[in-house]
């Protein structure tokens, strides 16, 4: 039985590394690319004037498109280059928690049937309001911010050849540390489904999800999110949502859920080293995540029920 369910779980992983790189290895080489082109630096450039009206700095605009674009680390990596306040670091914190490595991330959701629009409006618009009401209700940390670290210095590129070289094995290096956790990941869920411990693990989640507007059999989705994140979790949700017969509506509602709050963990303590209060950072992130998705799982079912209510009157008229 478990060299049964490790090979099981090591096809599942494949196949969905595979699916998951052929988004992955792509977008980051050509935004690896478009880092010593010109297109970065004019992008940063237009959203500048933006920056005041959320209360940071034209500098801030350079962490922010970078988190967005490629990931957290990129977006950090940046802030440690800047002079920034405690509130604008705090701010940028808080956006990039909500709204980071939007190409690869939102193009997962399309992956497992949720609309791609739907996922950028809720994670721009949550990193937006969010900036806008700290700026406003926090009018305290105006000191320069302290990093616990020193950032590295990034070794500059000369010519194509090396340009073209570097984004490839970023891309590379993307998909294979996306498989070398989502194939072991993929062993165990099928271990534990084998031995019927997902199904207990499900029961344990169940008032959870219920809570939430969802059934029970998205527990491992949510999980999978909540632990490693939207793209290095996205296996497990893919093969979750296939496998488990996760609705589209349940997939929909556990994305909303998780694009506010995901991978608690990593996401969490990656921030430590600028200085900043994590644990405000944990909670606003999980706060706007269940109010989030009780908003929406209610307008959701109040929807489906008025659409109930007018095919009965057609059938009965």
């Amino acid at each position: 039985m478990l060299l049964q369910s490790s090979k099981k779980g090591i096809l599942v992983g494949l196949k969905t590394s595979w699916t998951l790189g052929k988004v992955i290895f792509p977008v980051t080489l050509i935004v690896a690319i478009l880092q010593h082109t010109p297109v970065l630096p004019w992008i940063i450039k237009l959203i500048t004037p933006l920056m005041n009206l959320i209360g940071l700095s034209g500098d801030a605009a350079i962490p922010i498109v970078l988190g967005n674009l490629l990931n957290l680390y990129a977006g950090i990596g940046a802030i440690l280059s800047l002079d920034l306040t405690v509130k604008e670091v705090f701010i940028i914190a808080v956006m990039l928690s909500f709204s980071h490595n939007l190409l690869i991330e939102s193009s997962v959701a399309v992956k497992v049937g949720v609309k791609l629009w739907i996922m950028i409006a809720v994670r721009l618009g949550l990193a937006i309001i969010s900036a806008i009401i700290i700026h406003l209700v926090w009018h305290g940390g105006s000191e320069i911010a302290k990093y616990g670290i020193i950032p590295a210095k990034e070794e500059q590129l000369s010519g194509w050849g090396s340009i073209v070289l570097d984004a490839l094995q970023k891309a590379g290096l993307g998909v294979f540390q996306l498989a070398i956790i989502v194939i072991p990941l993929m062993v165990v869920i099928q271990l534990l489904k084998d031995l019927n411990w997902l199904a207990v693990f499900s029961k344990w989640m169940a008032p959870v999800t219920r809570l939430l507007g969802m059934k029970e059999n998205t527990s491992t989705t949510l999980a999978a999110g909540l632990l490693f994140g939207l793209a290095l979790g996205a296996g497990v949700m893919i093969a979750a949502v296939k496998e488990d017969g996760v609705s589209k509506k349940d997939a929909t509602l556990a994305f909303i859920f998780l694009v506010a709050c995901h991978a608690v963990v990593e996401d969490t303590l990656i921030f430590v080293p600028l200085g900043i209060p994590v644990l405000p950072l944990l909670l606003i992130r999980l706060g706007v995540a269940i109010l989030l998705t009780l908003i929406v799982s209610l307008i959701w079912n109040r929807v489906h029920a008025n659409k109930r209510k007018e095919t009965v009157y057609e059938h009965t008229s």
